[in-house]
């Protein structure tokens, strides 16, 4: 069989009574990461909170310095909170989603890490379990990617664009085996705590893609797995943000497969004022986080 017959699941089928039994005594932490996410992190939260005690052992949101009603919407949802700044606190943070998930570990335990967006709308209830399936019921599988439609606002759908426009075309010329990959981006994903204590964290966006190419670099392609979760609805961001997180993206693309890129990197994008085209410069960061495993036993 090719791996997209042993490790796609189109129609998951499994119920909460079997992702129960198979779970055992290993235990499972589900991480949301949050900045100014007010309008749909209780939501988020409600979705995972009636699974607290049985599939999920711990629902913890970290924020990354919300301005907003985040942290106590968060809260009165359900969640533990943990501020970005109390975790390791004797290592100033740097900014970027990477650093929230990559703390996250010092701030859980579960044998089996689930990572959800915190801006998702109409979250699905099921999105945990399902990304739970393949690492419980299956053998040798340490990253699993969850697969969707991606409606944008206005249109039946065409999100995703960072996703068709830069991520497939890389992993397609540098990494061809990862091609096989619906949402290389997406984050909903789960993973095993071994692996994910085992490799470096891109500080920024760039973080889903380095774990996916370092799973696979690691452990092989059978290593990853991906299900169908039906429909992610998120905030739909700006081209300039989104040329942002590419280059963010492909900074670490590139990293990981030995292709080295200039630094510091520089985005020009540019922007029009008064009826002028003027250039608009933006530092892009490209770093990473040590596998947290070193850190915790530099700790001790």
């Amino acid at each position: 069989m090719s791996w997209l017959e042993r490790r796609t699941w189109q129609n998951p089928a499994w119920t909460l009574e079997e992702i129960l039994a198979a779970k055992g005594d290993r235990t499972v932490s589900v991480v949301l990461p949050a900045l100014d996410e007010e309008e749909t992190v209780g939501a988020v939260v409600a979705s995972v909170r009636p699974l607290l005690g049985s599939v999920v052992d711990e629902l913890v949101v970290v924020d990354s310095g919300s301005s907003d009603a985040t942290v106590e919407l968060a809260e009165r949802a359900g969640a533990r909170v943990v501020h970005r700044e109390d975790v390791l606190p004797e290592l100033a943070p740097v900014p970027g989603k990477g650093e929230v998930l990559w703390r996250s570990l010092a701030a859980t335990s579960g044998d089996l890490v689930v990572f959800l967006d915190s801006d998702l709308v109409e979250p699905d209830p099921a999105f945990v379990p399902t990304l739970l399936g393949p690492l419980l019921c299956e053998t040798g599988v340490h990253l699993v990617k969850g697969f969707y439609r991606r409606p944008l606002r206005l249109e039946s759908s065409g999100g995703g664009r960072v996703t068709e426009l830069l991520a497939r075309p890389v992993l397609s010329a540098l990494r061809p085996a990862l091609s096989v990959l619906v949402q290389p981006l997406g984050g909903e994903y789960a993973a095993t705590r071994e692996f994910l204590e085992s490799v470096p964290f891109a500080a920024g966006y760039g973080v889903e893609i380095g774990l996916l190419l370092d799973a696979e670099e690691r452990h092989g392609l059978d290593a990853l797995a991906q299900v169908n979760l039906g429909v992610r609805k998120h905030r739909n961001r700006s081209l300039p943000q989104l040329g942002v997180m590419a280059s963010q993206i492909l900074g670490t693309a590139l990293d990981r497969c030995g292709v080295a890129a200039a630094e510091p990197a520089r985005l020009t994008q540019f922007v029009q004022v008064a009826g002028e085209w003027l250039p608009d410069v933006t530092e892009v960061l490209v770093a990473d986080r040590p596998p947290m495993r070193e850190v915790l036993a530099a700790r001790v």
